[in-house]
C-alpha cells in the first residue's frame, strides 16, 4: 500500500451507482429526482492529498472503487466534481455524469511516508465520468443520475417516469424523449405531452412522444 512515494492514506469509500429510476410527474414537474445512493461497499483505499478529488481516477471493483491514478491499467473513471455533505443537500452533478460515488466520513487507519495521517475524510459524493464507453450519462444512454434533454422515459406508474436507452437497448422500451428544457411548463413546445423534472435553472423537460 506505500509503494507511492508520498503520502497514502486508507479511506472509506462506499459506492454506489445512482438508480436510474428518476421521479417525473405530468401533473406536478416538482417532483423530486431520488435521494443520495444508498452505501453499497467500503474500500481500502487512497493516494493524493484529498481522496477521490476533481479530475482523479478510480478502479473498479464487484461493488467497491478504489481510487489509483489515471495511468493506471486499473482507472475506468475519473472525477469530474467532488462535494461535500449529502447528495440531497449539495449541488447537482454535470449533465453527463455517468454514475456518482457516496464517500463516508471516516479516518485513514495507515499513515505516510513521512509519520503523519492525512486527516479525516469528510462525508460527500463524487461525479464520476467512465473513461471509456458505454456512457450512461450521455443524451440517450439511458441511465445516470440526471435526467437531461435527448433522454428517453417511459411510464413507471404513479405519475413516475424512469429513463431507459432511446435505442430500444434498455429493458423497457422509451415512449417519450425530453425534446427542450423550460422555466416553467408554459415555456415547452406545442408538441409537449410529459412533463419531466430535470432541476437546475431550466427545471421542466419538455418530453414528446417516440
Amino acid at each position: 500500500m506505500l509503494a507511492w512515494n508520498r503520502a497514502r492514506w486508507v479511506g472509506a469509500v462506499c459506492a454506489a451507482l445512482l438508480a436510474t429510476t428518476l421521479a417525473a410527474c405530468q401533473g406536478s414537474p416538482d417532483a423530486g429526482s431520488g435521494g443520495p445512493p444508498p452505501e453499497a461497499g467500503r474500500s481500502p483505499s487512497g493516494y493524493g492529498a484529498v481522496f477521490l478529488a476533481a479530475d482523479e481516477c478510480s478502479s473498479r471493483g464487484h461493488d467497491t472503487f478504489t481510487e489509483v491514478p489515471c495511468r493506471s491499467e486499473r482507472a475506468v473513471a475519473r472525477v469530474t466534481a467532488r462535494y461535500d455533505g449529502k447528495v440531497a443537500d449539495g449541488p447537482t452533478c454535470p449533465a453527463r455524469t455517468d454514475f456518482v460515488l457516496h464517500i463516508s466520513e471516516g479516518r485513514p487507519s495507515l499513515v505516510g511516508n513521512d509519520g503523519t495521517d492525512a486527516g479525516e475524510i469528510p462525508q460527500g459524493y463524487a461525479c464520476m465520468r467512465n473513461l471509456e464507453p458505454p456512457h450512461p450519462g450521455d443524451p440517450g444512454g439511458g441511465g445516470g443520475p440526471r435526467t437531461i434533454v435527448g433522454d428517453c422515459v417511459y411510464a413507471a406508474g404513479r405519475g413516475q417516469v424512469r429513463e431507459t436507452a432511446c435505442d430500444g437497448s434498455g429493458k423497457e422500451k422509451p415512449r417519450y424523449r425530453v425534446a427542450a428544457a423550460a422555466v416553467d411548463r408554459a415555456k415547452c413546445p406545442a408538441l409537449t405531452a410529459l412533463y419531466v423534472t430535470l432541476g437546475g435553472s431550466e427545471p421542466v423537460g419538455c418530453a414528446v412522444r417516440v
